[in-house]
């Protein structure tokens, strides 16, 4: 998750934190978006469902992991070109990844499994006996009392971090073999895409992995058991890393972007269409996984290729939001349950109510991050690193000369 910082000497790429802030900030809407969307599990669910959002949901749900993989794939190449070595690489990222990771399961997650147990009306109310209970493992939790209730705990939201450090390392132990020759073949042959083949060649490890995995591995977000899910991110991750900062490649998306984004967008109606006409989808169950992949890639490309177009600029909000991106998304769902069940009481109506989850999530997590920012040991515990303090200089005292 961290930006695109680049060797000394060469223009810092705006349009990739600028993407990189957005895309985390997407997180946001979307997990807002989840609490209405009818038909699909989230931790809690409103009474009111929203009708009309499982359209754009979908049409979100096609790309946005993967374009985030994409993006953090493309941060550990800078980080490699900067000079990183692989052994300092793996430790930096482990130390930034798995201690947000530990530190939100013990104290910002633990909320939201209370909440929905409380909410499916298999835990009781009080969140001081549900910690005692939910850190001593003293007895099973009810089947089905949150998601993760068989293990125990859960990870919730923050499994982002787990995978992204599992592939890093993955990368990391791959590094010999990606930058031999034959490596950089491949690698070139990626960069060296150009108009439809850039459009068509990159989905087909999707396309193999969606004919093979993903029937008999539905997305977990366990780690273990989601060998679908691990063949698609790891691949867009992979591509990341790939692309990095090649100048033709970045020319290249510029001009295809409107070609992509034509292309995204009859590729979305088809499958909506395809799904109007065949509500269950069990006919077309292939075909649509299929069809997701060459979507999610083109548009994948578009919205490579209008950041690199429109975002690249040193925007005066960017250096605050990209520090402030990982806290924001270690904070942001436990903040939106502890709305949903504050508001939902009120019946605020379906306005009112998702715009106080949108402004209040935004505002808790500002507010919290300010002050995170400013206390040096609770920056690594949210992904930030630690503020450098200026050694302390003793001015020195020269003897002044006596006047005549």
């Amino acid at each position: 998750m961290d930006s695109s910082t680049t060797s000394a000497g060469q223009a810092r790429r705006h349009d990739i934190d600028a993407l990189r802030v957005l895309a985390f900030g997407l997180v946001i809407l979307y997990h807002v978006a989840m609490y209405y969307v009818p038909g699909w599990g989230w931790h809690l669910k409103s009474p009111q469902p929203a009708d009309w959002l499982p359209v754009p949901m979908r049409a979100l749900n096609l790309w946005r992991l993967d374009l985030l993989f994409l993006v953090s794939g493309l941060a550990v190449a800078l980080l490699r070109r900067s000079g990183g070595r692989r052994r300092a690489l793996a430790k930096q990222r482990s130390w930034r990844l798995l201690l947000p990771l530990a530190f939100g399961m013990l104290v910002i997650v633990p909320y939201q499994p209370y909440a929905q147990g409380v909410a499916n009306g298999l835990i009781e109310p009080g969140f001081g006996r549900f910690l005692a209970r939910y850190f001593s493992h003293s007895q099973p939790w009810p089947a089905g009392a949150f998601d993760g209730w068989e293990a125990g705990v859960t990870w919730n939201h923050l499994w982002y971090l787990a995978y992204l450090w599992f592939y890093t390392v993955l990368l990391v132990l791959l590094m010999p073999l990606l930058e031999s020759a034959a490596g950089q073949r491949l690698r070139d042959a990626l960069r060296n895409l150009r108009g439809a083949r850039l459009l068509l060649l990159p989905v087909l490890p999707l396309l193999v992995s969606s004919l093979v995995l993903w029937p008999r591995f539905p997305a977990t977000h366990d780690l273990i058991h989601d060998g679908w899910a691990h063949a698609a991110y790891f691949t867009l991750f992979l591509y990341g890393y790939w692309i990095g900062l090649d100048a033709g490649f970045w020319a290249e998306l510029t001009r295809l972007r409107w070609k992509a984004l034509g292309v995204a967008v009859l590729l979305l109606a088809v499958l909506m269409g395809l799904r109007a006409a065949w509500p269950d989808g069990a006919p077309l169950r292939h075909l649509l996984r299929c069809l997701g992949d060459f979507y999610l890639w083109a548009a994948i490309l578009a919205i490579l290729g209008w950041a690199h177009h429109k975002l690249n600029r040193p925007w005066p909000w960017l250096a605050w939001a990209s520090e402030a991106v990982f806290p924001w998304y270690v904070l942001h769902q436990t903040l939106i349950i502890v709305l949903i069940v504050q508001l939902a009481p009120l019946g605020l109506g379906p306005v009112l109510e998702p715009a106080l989850l949108v402004g209040g999530t935004a505002l808790g997590c500002w507010a919290i991050t300010a002050m995170v920012r400013r206390v040096n040991w609770l920056r690594p515990l949210f992904g930030l690193k630690p503020t450098r303090v200026a050694a302390l200089r003793v001015p020195t005292i020269r003897p002044t000369r006596p006047q005549p």
